[in-house]
Protein backbone atom coordinates (compact mmCIF):
# COMPACT_ATOMS: atom_id res chain seq x y z
CA UNK A 1 0.00 0.00 0.00
CA UNK A 2 1.27 3.46 -0.89
CA UNK A 3 2.01 5.60 2.17
CA UNK A 4 0.16 8.62 0.77
CA UNK A 5 -1.71 10.18 -2.11
CA UNK A 6 -2.77 13.74 -2.89
CA UNK A 7 -6.51 14.23 -3.25
CA UNK A 8 -8.80 17.21 -3.77
CA UNK A 9 -11.14 17.98 -0.89
CA UNK A 10 -14.33 19.21 -2.55
CA UNK A 11 -15.69 20.47 0.75
CA UNK A 12 -12.82 22.93 1.30
CA UNK A 13 -11.59 23.31 -2.29
CA UNK A 14 -8.02 22.47 -1.28
CA UNK A 15 -5.58 19.68 -2.05
CA UNK A 16 -4.85 17.47 0.96
CA UNK A 17 -2.56 14.50 1.56
CA UNK A 18 -4.21 11.21 2.44
CA UNK A 19 -1.64 9.42 4.62
CA UNK A 20 -1.53 5.77 5.73
CA UNK A 21 1.63 5.82 7.90
CA UNK A 22 2.01 7.21 11.39
CA UNK A 23 4.57 7.95 14.08
CA UNK A 24 8.24 7.43 13.38
CA UNK A 25 7.58 6.05 9.87
CA UNK A 26 5.86 9.29 8.94
CA UNK A 27 8.67 11.48 10.25
CA UNK A 28 11.27 9.41 8.39
CA UNK A 29 9.50 9.77 5.03
CA UNK A 30 11.22 12.78 3.45
CA UNK A 31 8.33 13.44 1.07
CA UNK A 32 5.85 13.62 3.97
CA UNK A 33 7.87 14.98 6.87
CA UNK A 34 7.01 18.50 8.05
CA UNK A 35 9.29 18.37 11.08
CA UNK A 36 8.30 20.88 13.73
CA UNK A 37 5.57 22.25 11.43
CA UNK A 38 3.13 19.40 12.04
CA UNK A 39 0.02 20.98 13.59
CA UNK A 40 -1.35 19.94 16.98
CA UNK A 41 -4.25 18.14 15.28
CA UNK A 42 -1.87 16.26 12.96
CA UNK A 43 0.35 15.28 15.88
CA UNK A 44 -2.62 13.70 17.63
CA UNK A 45 -4.08 12.12 14.50
CA UNK A 46 -0.80 10.57 13.33
CA UNK A 47 0.66 9.52 16.69
CA UNK A 48 3.38 12.15 16.73
CA UNK A 49 2.81 13.50 20.25
CA UNK A 50 6.07 13.43 22.17
CA UNK A 51 8.15 12.75 19.05
CA UNK A 52 8.62 16.46 18.29
CA UNK A 53 9.43 19.59 20.31
CA UNK A 54 6.15 21.16 21.51
CA UNK A 55 6.34 24.42 19.53
CA UNK A 56 4.52 24.27 16.18
CA UNK A 57 6.78 26.11 13.72
CA UNK A 58 5.76 27.99 10.62
CA UNK A 59 7.64 27.19 7.43
CA UNK A 60 9.17 30.67 7.61
CA UNK A 61 10.66 29.84 11.02
CA UNK A 62 12.03 26.56 9.68
CA UNK A 63 13.54 28.37 6.69
CA UNK A 64 15.23 30.93 8.94
CA UNK A 65 16.65 28.18 11.16
CA UNK A 66 18.00 26.13 8.25
CA UNK A 67 19.42 29.10 6.38
CA UNK A 68 21.22 30.16 9.56
CA UNK A 69 22.73 26.68 9.84
CA UNK A 70 23.59 26.66 6.14
CA UNK A 71 25.58 29.89 6.55
CA UNK A 72 27.50 28.36 9.46
CA UNK A 73 29.05 25.70 7.22
CA UNK A 74 32.73 26.37 6.63
CA UNK A 75 33.09 25.46 2.94
CA UNK A 76 31.06 24.51 -0.12
CA UNK A 77 31.43 20.77 0.39
CA UNK A 78 30.02 21.08 3.90
CA UNK A 79 27.20 23.21 2.52
CA UNK A 80 26.48 20.46 -0.05
CA UNK A 81 26.37 17.83 2.71
CA UNK A 82 24.08 20.05 4.80
CA UNK A 83 21.61 20.52 1.92
CA UNK A 84 21.72 16.81 1.06
CA UNK A 85 20.86 15.97 4.67
CA UNK A 86 17.94 18.41 4.57
CA UNK A 87 16.70 16.82 1.35
CA UNK A 88 16.86 13.38 2.97
CA UNK A 89 14.92 14.69 5.97
CA UNK A 90 12.30 17.09 4.55
CA UNK A 91 12.05 17.54 0.79
CA UNK A 92 9.37 20.22 0.90
CA UNK A 93 11.53 22.43 3.10
CA UNK A 94 14.63 21.64 1.03
CA UNK A 95 13.00 22.83 -2.20
CA UNK A 96 11.50 25.92 -0.61
CA UNK A 97 14.93 26.86 0.76
CA UNK A 98 16.46 26.39 -2.71
CA UNK A 99 13.69 28.37 -4.32
CA UNK A 100 14.24 31.28 -1.93
CA UNK A 101 18.05 31.26 -2.38
CA UNK A 102 18.45 29.80 -5.86
CA UNK A 103 21.31 32.03 -7.05
CA UNK A 104 23.32 31.32 -3.93
CA UNK A 105 22.57 27.60 -3.67
CA UNK A 106 22.36 26.29 -7.24
CA UNK A 107 26.18 26.25 -7.59
CA UNK A 108 26.24 24.15 -4.41
CA UNK A 109 23.66 21.54 -5.38
CA UNK A 110 24.98 21.42 -8.94
CA UNK A 111 28.02 22.65 -10.82
CA UNK A 112 30.67 23.34 -9.69
CA UNK A 113 30.32 21.90 -6.16
CA UNK A 114 28.55 18.71 -7.25
CA UNK A 115 31.80 17.76 -8.99
CA UNK A 116 33.76 17.95 -5.75
CA UNK A 117 30.98 16.06 -3.97
CA UNK A 118 30.99 13.34 -6.61
CA UNK A 119 34.75 12.94 -6.24
CA UNK A 120 34.25 12.54 -2.49
CA UNK A 121 31.04 10.50 -2.75
CA UNK A 122 32.21 7.39 -0.89
CA UNK A 123 33.64 9.52 1.92
CA UNK A 124 30.66 11.87 2.46
CA UNK A 125 27.95 9.25 1.85
CA UNK A 126 25.09 9.50 4.36
CA UNK A 127 22.01 7.77 2.97
CA UNK A 128 20.90 6.20 -0.33
CA UNK A 129 18.81 8.08 -2.89
CA UNK A 130 17.45 6.54 -6.08
CA UNK A 131 18.46 3.18 -7.54
CA UNK A 132 21.90 1.60 -7.91
CA UNK A 133 21.93 -1.10 -10.61
CA UNK A 134 25.22 -3.05 -10.65
CA UNK A 135 26.30 -5.08 -13.66
CA UNK A 136 26.60 -8.10 -11.35
CA UNK A 137 22.83 -7.92 -10.64
CA UNK A 138 21.74 -7.81 -14.29
CA UNK A 139 19.60 -10.93 -13.83
CA UNK A 140 17.70 -9.18 -11.04
CA UNK A 141 17.19 -5.90 -12.86
CA UNK A 142 13.41 -6.28 -12.90
CA UNK A 143 13.31 -6.79 -9.13
CA UNK A 144 15.53 -3.75 -8.60
CA UNK A 145 13.17 -1.57 -10.64
CA UNK A 146 10.25 -2.89 -8.61
CA UNK A 147 12.01 -1.54 -5.51
CA UNK A 148 11.70 2.02 -6.79
CA UNK A 149 10.94 4.31 -3.80
CA UNK A 150 8.36 6.40 -5.69
CA UNK A 151 5.44 4.64 -7.37
CA UNK A 152 4.56 7.23 -10.04
CA UNK A 153 7.86 7.89 -11.81
CA UNK A 154 7.62 10.32 -14.72
CA UNK A 155 11.27 11.39 -15.13
CA UNK A 156 14.44 9.29 -14.81
CA UNK A 157 17.98 10.64 -15.02
CA UNK A 158 20.55 7.87 -15.48
CA UNK A 159 24.37 7.82 -15.63
CA UNK A 160 27.12 5.22 -15.67
CA UNK A 161 29.53 7.66 -14.04
CA UNK A 162 32.17 7.52 -16.78
CA UNK A 163 32.42 11.18 -17.74
CA UNK A 164 31.30 13.31 -14.83
CA UNK A 165 31.46 16.98 -15.86
CA UNK A 166 35.09 17.55 -16.87
CA UNK A 167 36.37 15.25 -14.11
CA UNK A 168 36.26 11.89 -15.86
CA UNK A 169 35.44 8.45 -14.49
CA UNK A 170 34.01 8.68 -10.95
CA UNK A 171 32.27 5.31 -10.84
CA UNK A 172 29.49 5.11 -8.27
CA UNK A 173 30.27 8.71 -7.29
CA UNK A 174 28.48 9.71 -10.47
CA UNK A 175 25.18 9.27 -8.61
CA UNK A 176 25.55 12.87 -7.45
CA UNK A 177 24.78 14.02 -10.99
CA UNK A 178 21.32 12.40 -11.48
CA UNK A 179 20.38 13.45 -7.95
CA UNK A 180 21.44 17.03 -8.68
CA UNK A 181 19.79 17.13 -12.11
CA UNK A 182 16.47 15.95 -10.71
CA UNK A 183 16.68 18.57 -7.95
CA UNK A 184 16.91 21.12 -10.78
CA UNK A 185 13.87 19.58 -12.51
CA UNK A 186 11.95 20.32 -9.33
CA UNK A 187 13.26 23.74 -8.33
CA UNK A 188 13.43 25.11 -11.89
CA UNK A 189 10.32 23.61 -13.51
CA UNK A 190 8.21 22.31 -10.66
CA UNK A 191 8.39 18.61 -11.54
CA UNK A 192 7.30 17.00 -8.28
CA UNK A 193 10.01 15.03 -6.44
CA UNK A 194 7.36 12.35 -5.97
CA UNK A 195 7.66 11.64 -9.71
CA UNK A 196 11.44 11.54 -10.23
CA UNK A 197 14.04 8.77 -10.01
CA UNK A 198 17.87 9.00 -10.19
CA UNK A 199 19.65 5.84 -11.39
CA UNK A 200 23.33 4.84 -11.33
CA UNK A 201 24.37 2.00 -13.64
CA UNK A 202 27.47 0.54 -11.99
CA UNK A 203 29.53 -1.13 -14.70
CA UNK A 204 32.81 -0.72 -12.81
CA UNK A 205 35.44 2.00 -13.01
CA UNK A 206 38.87 2.48 -14.54
CA UNK A 207 39.77 5.08 -11.93
CA UNK A 208 42.63 3.43 -10.06
CA UNK A 209 42.35 5.83 -7.12
CA UNK A 210 38.77 4.63 -6.57
CA UNK A 211 39.62 0.97 -6.97
CA UNK A 212 42.37 1.35 -4.38
CA UNK A 213 40.20 3.37 -1.96
CA UNK A 214 39.12 1.10 0.93
CA UNK A 215 35.97 3.20 1.39
CA UNK A 216 34.84 3.05 -2.27
CA UNK A 217 31.16 2.07 -2.40
CA UNK A 218 30.96 0.85 -5.99
CA UNK A 219 31.71 -2.41 -7.77
CA UNK A 220 35.48 -2.92 -7.59
CA UNK A 221 36.07 -3.96 -11.16
CA UNK A 222 37.38 -2.42 -14.36
CA UNK A 223 34.69 -1.01 -16.62
CA UNK A 224 32.66 -3.44 -18.68
CA UNK A 225 33.04 -2.68 -22.38
CA UNK A 226 31.85 -3.84 -25.78
CA UNK A 227 29.04 -6.29 -26.32
CA UNK A 228 28.64 -7.05 -22.60
CA UNK A 229 28.09 -3.33 -21.90
CA UNK A 230 25.57 -2.99 -24.72
CA UNK A 231 23.62 -6.01 -23.53
CA UNK A 232 23.44 -4.53 -20.04
CA UNK A 233 22.14 -1.21 -21.39
CA UNK A 234 19.60 -3.08 -23.52
CA UNK A 235 18.39 -5.00 -20.46
CA UNK A 236 18.11 -1.73 -18.55
CA UNK A 237 16.07 -0.01 -21.27
CA UNK A 238 13.80 -3.05 -21.62
CA UNK A 239 13.27 -3.10 -17.86
CA UNK A 240 12.49 0.60 -17.69
CA UNK A 241 9.99 0.49 -20.57
CA UNK A 242 8.24 -2.48 -18.97
CA UNK A 243 8.09 -0.91 -15.51
CA UNK A 244 7.49 2.74 -16.59
CA UNK A 245 6.16 2.68 -20.18
CA UNK A 246 5.50 6.43 -20.38
CA UNK A 247 8.60 7.69 -18.57
CA UNK A 248 10.90 10.45 -19.84
CA UNK A 249 14.49 9.11 -19.59
CA UNK A 250 17.47 11.47 -19.63
CA UNK A 251 20.97 10.11 -20.29
CA UNK A 252 23.63 11.99 -18.34
CA UNK A 253 27.46 12.06 -18.36
CA UNK A 254 28.12 8.97 -20.45
CA UNK A 255 31.44 8.83 -22.31
CA UNK A 256 31.85 10.56 -25.65
CA UNK A 257 31.98 7.13 -27.30
CA UNK A 258 28.75 5.89 -25.70
CA UNK A 259 26.62 9.02 -25.36
CA UNK A 260 25.85 9.72 -29.05
CA UNK A 261 25.40 6.10 -30.08
CA UNK A 262 23.09 5.28 -27.16
CA UNK A 263 20.97 8.31 -27.99
CA UNK A 264 20.83 7.27 -31.64
CA UNK A 265 19.95 3.68 -30.73
CA UNK A 266 17.09 4.49 -28.34
CA UNK A 267 15.67 7.86 -29.42
CA UNK A 268 12.92 6.21 -31.46
CA UNK A 269 12.17 3.45 -28.94
CA UNK A 270 11.27 5.55 -25.92
CA UNK A 271 10.81 9.16 -24.85
CA UNK A 272 14.44 10.07 -24.25
CA UNK A 273 17.18 12.64 -24.73
CA UNK A 274 20.77 13.31 -23.72
CA UNK A 275 21.22 16.57 -21.86
CA UNK A 276 24.99 16.72 -22.49
CA UNK A 277 24.30 16.62 -26.23
CA UNK A 278 20.89 18.20 -26.81
CA UNK A 279 20.39 20.28 -23.67
CA UNK A 280 23.87 21.78 -23.85
CA UNK A 281 23.34 22.38 -27.54
CA UNK A 282 20.05 24.18 -27.00
CA UNK A 283 21.21 26.45 -24.18
CA UNK A 284 24.32 27.36 -26.19
CA UNK A 285 22.19 28.10 -29.24
CA UNK A 286 19.97 30.30 -27.06
CA UNK A 287 23.02 32.30 -25.96
CA UNK A 288 24.24 32.68 -29.53
CA UNK A 289 20.81 33.77 -30.76
CA UNK A 290 20.61 36.31 -27.94
CA UNK A 291 24.06 37.67 -28.81
CA UNK A 292 23.10 37.98 -32.47
CA UNK A 293 19.82 39.71 -31.62
CA UNK A 294 21.80 42.21 -29.58
CA UNK A 295 24.41 42.85 -32.29
CA UNK A 296 21.97 42.70 -35.21
CA UNK A 297 24.07 40.11 -37.04
CA UNK A 298 22.65 37.11 -38.88
CA UNK A 299 23.26 33.48 -37.90
CA UNK A 300 24.05 32.66 -41.53
CA UNK A 301 27.01 35.08 -41.45
CA UNK A 302 28.82 33.43 -38.51
CA UNK A 303 32.13 31.55 -38.51
CA UNK A 304 32.22 29.27 -35.49
CA UNK A 305 35.05 27.35 -33.80
CA UNK A 306 34.27 24.50 -31.42
CA UNK A 307 37.33 23.83 -29.27
CA UNK A 308 36.93 20.38 -27.76
CA UNK A 309 35.29 18.12 -30.33
CA UNK A 310 33.38 15.77 -28.04
CA UNK A 311 29.72 14.81 -27.92
CA UNK A 312 28.80 18.17 -26.34
CA UNK A 313 30.33 20.09 -29.24
CA UNK A 314 28.56 17.79 -31.66
CA UNK A 315 25.24 18.39 -29.92
CA UNK A 316 25.76 22.16 -29.98
CA UNK A 317 26.65 22.03 -33.66
CA UNK A 318 23.59 19.93 -34.48
CA UNK A 319 21.36 22.54 -32.83
CA UNK A 320 23.12 25.44 -34.57
CA UNK A 321 22.87 23.69 -37.96
CA UNK A 322 19.18 22.98 -37.37
CA UNK A 323 18.59 26.66 -36.58
CA UNK A 324 20.54 27.74 -39.69
CA UNK A 325 18.57 25.34 -41.89
CA UNK A 326 15.27 26.56 -40.47
CA UNK A 327 16.40 30.10 -41.38
CA UNK A 328 16.89 29.07 -45.01
CA UNK A 329 20.50 27.85 -45.27
CA UNK A 330 21.46 24.64 -47.01
CA UNK A 331 22.65 22.01 -44.53
CA UNK A 332 26.04 21.70 -46.27
CA UNK A 333 26.60 25.48 -45.98
CA UNK A 334 25.60 25.42 -42.32
CA UNK A 335 28.09 22.63 -41.52
CA UNK A 336 30.79 24.48 -43.45
CA UNK A 337 30.49 27.39 -41.02
CA UNK A 338 31.54 25.23 -38.03
CA UNK A 339 35.17 24.26 -37.42
CA UNK A 340 36.11 21.59 -34.85
CA UNK A 341 39.49 21.69 -33.09
CA UNK A 342 40.57 19.05 -30.56
CA UNK A 343 43.74 17.57 -29.04
CA UNK A 344 44.81 16.54 -32.55
CA UNK A 345 44.31 20.02 -33.98
CA UNK A 346 41.85 20.92 -36.73
CA UNK A 347 39.37 18.14 -37.44
CA UNK A 348 39.57 17.64 -41.20
CA UNK A 349 38.75 15.02 -43.79
CA UNK A 350 42.22 13.42 -43.95
CA UNK A 351 42.46 12.67 -40.24
CA UNK A 352 41.99 8.99 -39.48
CA UNK A 353 40.26 7.32 -36.58
CA UNK A 354 37.62 10.02 -36.13
CA UNK A 355 34.45 9.09 -34.28
CA UNK A 356 31.24 9.37 -36.37
CA UNK A 357 30.12 12.57 -34.64
CA UNK A 358 33.48 14.18 -35.53
CA UNK A 359 33.42 12.89 -39.11
CA UNK A 360 30.14 14.73 -39.59
CA UNK A 361 31.90 18.07 -38.94
CA UNK A 362 35.32 17.32 -40.42
CA UNK A 363 36.18 20.13 -42.82
CA UNK A 364 37.51 19.21 -46.28
CA UNK A 365 41.29 19.44 -45.98
CA UNK A 366 41.32 21.54 -49.14
CA UNK A 367 39.78 24.42 -47.18
CA UNK A 368 43.04 24.72 -45.25
CA UNK A 369 45.19 24.74 -48.40
CA UNK A 370 47.44 27.79 -48.48
CA UNK A 371 47.22 28.43 -44.74
CA UNK A 372 50.46 29.46 -43.06
CA UNK A 373 50.88 26.82 -40.35
CA UNK A 374 53.84 25.35 -38.52
CA UNK A 375 52.78 21.68 -38.79
CA UNK A 376 50.16 20.86 -41.45
CA UNK A 377 49.46 17.55 -39.71
CA UNK A 378 48.45 19.40 -36.51
CA UNK A 379 46.80 22.76 -37.14
CA UNK A 380 46.44 24.47 -33.77
CA UNK A 381 43.56 26.49 -32.35
CA UNK A 382 45.56 29.70 -32.75
CA UNK A 383 46.26 28.92 -36.41
CA UNK A 384 42.59 28.18 -37.10
CA UNK A 385 41.64 31.49 -35.45
CA UNK A 386 44.20 33.36 -37.55
CA UNK A 387 42.95 31.85 -40.80
CA UNK A 388 39.16 31.74 -40.55
CA UNK A 389 38.68 34.88 -38.41
CA UNK A 390 35.87 33.41 -36.28
CA UNK A 391 32.97 35.43 -34.96
CA UNK A 392 32.21 32.80 -32.28
CA UNK A 393 34.56 30.73 -30.12
CA UNK A 394 33.06 27.99 -27.95
CA UNK A 395 35.05 25.87 -25.49
CA UNK A 396 34.08 22.35 -24.40
CA UNK A 397 37.63 21.05 -24.00
CA UNK A 398 37.99 20.90 -20.19
CA UNK A 399 41.44 22.47 -20.81
CA UNK A 400 41.76 25.40 -18.39
CA UNK A 401 43.42 28.51 -19.80
CA UNK A 402 43.37 27.27 -23.40
CA UNK A 403 41.76 30.53 -24.61
CA UNK A 404 45.02 32.45 -24.28
CA UNK A 405 45.54 36.18 -24.55
CA UNK A 406 47.15 36.00 -27.98
CA UNK A 407 44.30 33.88 -29.37
CA UNK A 408 41.62 36.19 -27.99
CA UNK A 409 43.39 39.38 -29.08
CA UNK A 410 43.78 37.93 -32.58
CA UNK A 411 40.06 37.14 -32.70
CA UNK A 412 39.12 40.59 -31.38
CA UNK A 413 41.39 42.28 -33.93
CA UNK A 414 39.20 40.98 -36.75
CA UNK A 415 35.73 41.04 -35.15
CA UNK A 416 33.90 44.00 -33.62
CA UNK A 417 31.80 41.91 -31.20
CA UNK A 418 33.51 38.56 -30.57
CA UNK A 419 31.18 35.98 -28.99
CA UNK A 420 33.18 33.80 -26.60
CA UNK A 421 31.72 30.97 -24.52
CA UNK A 422 34.18 29.04 -22.30
CA UNK A 423 31.72 26.34 -21.26
CA UNK A 424 33.77 23.59 -19.61
CA UNK A 425 32.70 22.59 -16.10
CA UNK A 426 33.48 22.86 -13.26
CA UNK A 427 35.03 26.31 -12.83
CA UNK A 428 38.52 24.83 -12.59
CA UNK A 429 38.18 23.49 -16.15
CA UNK A 430 37.01 26.72 -17.81
CA UNK A 431 38.96 27.69 -20.95
CA UNK A 432 39.28 31.29 -19.70
CA UNK A 433 38.17 33.67 -16.98
CA UNK A 434 35.56 36.23 -18.06
CA UNK A 435 37.54 39.13 -16.56
CA UNK A 436 40.45 38.27 -18.87
CA UNK A 437 38.20 37.93 -21.91
CA UNK A 438 36.64 41.33 -21.23
CA UNK A 439 40.05 42.94 -20.72
CA UNK A 440 41.72 41.35 -23.75
CA UNK A 441 38.87 42.52 -26.03
CA UNK A 442 38.66 46.05 -24.56
CA UNK A 443 35.20 45.26 -23.22
CA UNK A 444 33.75 44.24 -26.59
CA UNK A 445 33.35 40.49 -26.05
CA UNK A 446 29.94 38.94 -25.40
CA UNK A 447 30.71 36.26 -22.84
CA UNK A 448 28.81 33.37 -21.27
CA UNK A 449 30.29 30.57 -19.17
CA UNK A 450 29.46 27.03 -18.17
CA UNK A 451 29.95 27.57 -14.44
CA UNK A 452 29.00 30.69 -12.47
CA UNK A 453 31.49 33.57 -12.46
CA UNK A 454 31.24 36.99 -10.78
CA UNK A 455 30.42 40.16 -12.68
CA UNK A 456 33.34 42.00 -14.26
CA UNK A 457 34.19 45.67 -13.68
CA UNK A 458 35.58 47.33 -16.81
CA UNK A 459 36.07 51.01 -17.63
CA UNK A 460 33.53 52.25 -15.13
CA UNK A 461 30.79 49.75 -15.94
CA UNK A 462 29.82 46.33 -14.61
CA UNK A 463 29.52 43.53 -17.15
CA UNK A 464 27.19 40.76 -16.00
CA UNK A 465 28.37 37.29 -16.95
CA UNK A 466 25.54 34.98 -17.89
CA UNK A 467 25.78 31.29 -17.12
CA UNK A 468 25.11 29.07 -20.13
CA UNK A 469 23.35 26.75 -17.74
CA UNK A 470 21.43 23.71 -18.95
CA UNK A 471 19.02 24.37 -16.09
CA UNK A 472 17.42 27.01 -18.33
CA UNK A 473 16.50 24.31 -20.87
CA UNK A 474 16.22 20.67 -19.78
CA UNK A 475 13.71 21.15 -16.91
CA UNK A 476 11.44 23.14 -19.21
CA UNK A 477 11.83 20.57 -21.98
CA UNK A 478 10.80 17.84 -19.54
CA UNK A 479 7.85 19.92 -18.34
CA UNK A 480 6.70 20.55 -21.90
CA UNK A 481 7.05 16.90 -22.92
CA UNK A 482 5.05 15.70 -19.90
CA UNK A 483 2.38 18.40 -20.10
CA UNK A 484 1.79 17.80 -23.81
CA UNK A 485 2.00 14.01 -23.47
CA UNK A 486 4.70 13.83 -26.16
CA UNK A 487 5.71 10.33 -27.24
CA UNK A 488 9.23 11.24 -28.32
CA UNK A 489 11.80 14.05 -27.91
CA UNK A 490 13.28 15.62 -31.07
CA UNK A 491 16.05 18.06 -31.93
CA UNK A 492 13.39 20.43 -33.24
CA UNK A 493 11.93 20.65 -29.75
CA UNK A 494 15.32 21.79 -28.46
CA UNK A 495 15.60 24.41 -31.19
CA UNK A 496 12.15 25.67 -30.19
CA UNK A 497 13.34 25.76 -26.56
CA UNK A 498 16.45 27.74 -27.55
CA UNK A 499 14.43 30.32 -29.45
CA UNK A 500 12.04 30.77 -26.53
CA UNK A 501 14.92 31.18 -24.08
CA UNK A 502 16.76 33.69 -26.26
CA UNK A 503 13.72 36.00 -26.13
CA UNK A 504 14.21 36.28 -22.36
CA UNK A 505 17.81 37.51 -22.58
CA UNK A 506 18.39 40.73 -20.56
CA UNK A 507 20.89 41.86 -23.21
CA UNK A 508 18.16 41.65 -25.85
CA UNK A 509 15.56 43.29 -23.64
CA UNK A 510 17.84 46.18 -22.57
CA UNK A 511 16.65 49.58 -23.67
CA UNK A 512 19.99 50.88 -24.98
CA UNK A 513 23.10 49.46 -26.60
CA UNK A 514 25.18 50.48 -23.58
CA UNK A 515 22.82 48.70 -21.20
CA UNK A 516 22.77 45.63 -23.42
CA UNK A 517 26.55 45.44 -23.56
CA UNK A 518 26.63 45.26 -19.76
CA UNK A 519 23.71 42.82 -19.47
CA UNK A 520 23.79 39.05 -19.25
CA UNK A 521 22.94 36.95 -22.29
CA UNK A 522 20.88 34.69 -20.01
CA UNK A 523 18.12 35.45 -17.50
CA UNK A 524 18.84 35.62 -13.81
CA UNK A 525 18.44 32.33 -11.98
CA UNK A 526 15.63 33.92 -9.95
CA UNK A 527 13.64 33.91 -13.21
CA UNK A 528 14.31 30.28 -14.09
CA UNK A 529 10.78 29.06 -13.32
CA UNK A 530 9.30 31.56 -15.75
CA UNK A 531 11.97 30.57 -18.29
CA UNK A 532 11.00 26.92 -17.82
CA UNK A 533 7.33 27.82 -18.35
CA UNK A 534 8.14 29.57 -21.64
CA UNK A 535 10.38 26.71 -22.78
CA UNK A 536 7.69 24.16 -21.87
CA UNK A 537 5.12 26.07 -23.90
CA UNK A 538 7.41 26.15 -26.96
CA UNK A 539 8.27 22.45 -26.62
CA UNK A 540 4.63 21.43 -26.17
CA UNK A 541 3.58 23.40 -29.24
CA UNK A 542 6.37 21.83 -31.29
CA UNK A 543 5.37 18.32 -30.14
CA UNK A 544 1.79 19.03 -31.21
CA UNK A 545 2.86 20.59 -34.51
CA UNK A 546 4.83 17.48 -35.50
CA UNK A 547 2.16 15.00 -34.42
CA UNK A 548 4.10 13.65 -31.43
CA UNK A 549 1.37 14.83 -29.05
CA UNK A 550 -2.38 15.23 -29.31
CA UNK A 551 -3.30 18.80 -30.31
CA UNK A 552 -4.90 21.09 -27.76
CA UNK A 553 -5.74 24.74 -27.54
CA UNK A 554 -3.06 27.13 -26.30
CA UNK A 555 -5.14 27.64 -23.17
CA UNK A 556 -5.33 23.91 -22.44
CA UNK A 557 -1.56 23.48 -22.87
CA UNK A 558 -1.00 26.42 -20.52
CA UNK A 559 -3.39 24.87 -17.99
CA UNK A 560 -1.57 21.54 -18.08
CA UNK A 561 1.82 23.20 -17.63
CA UNK A 562 0.57 25.22 -14.66
CA UNK A 563 -1.06 22.16 -13.10
CA UNK A 564 2.20 20.20 -13.26
CA UNK A 565 4.32 22.88 -11.55
CA UNK A 566 4.52 21.63 -7.96
CA UNK A 567 5.02 24.24 -5.26
CA UNK A 568 7.00 23.39 -2.08
CA UNK A 569 4.36 24.07 0.56
CA UNK A 570 2.85 22.04 3.36
CA UNK A 571 -0.58 20.51 2.68
CA UNK A 572 -3.07 19.43 5.32
CA UNK A 573 -2.92 15.72 6.20
CA UNK A 574 -5.92 13.41 6.58
CA UNK A 575 -5.97 9.73 7.56
CA UNK A 576 -6.29 7.22 4.76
Amino acid sequence: MRPFRIIHDKATGEDVVEVSVTGDLLIKNSLLNKGSAFTDDERREFQLLGLLPPHVSTMEEQLARNYENYKRQEDDLQRYVFLSALQDRNETLFYRLLQDHITEMMPVIYTPVVGVASQSYSHIYRSPRGLYIPYTHQAELGSILENTPNADVEVIVVTDGERILGLGDLGVGGMGIPVGKLALYTVCAGISPMNTLPILLDVGTNNRDLLDDPLYLGWRHERVRGEAYDQFIEAFVAGVTARFPNVLLQWEDFSRDNAPRLLERYKDRLCTFNDDIQGTGAVTLAGLLAALKFTGARLAEQRIIMFGAGSSASGMSDQIVAAMVSAGMAEADAKAAIWFVDYGGLVHSERTGLEPFKQKYAQPVERAAGWRVERPEHITLKEVVENIQPTMLIGTSAQPGSFTEDIIREMARRVDRPIIFPLSNPTSKSEARPEDLIRWTDGRALVATGSPFPDVAHNGRVVRIGQCNNAFVFPGVGLGVLAAGARRVTNEMFVAAARALSELSPAVRAGTAADGASSSLFPALEDVREASRQVARAVGREAQRTGLAEPTTEEELERRIAAMMWEPRYLRFVRA
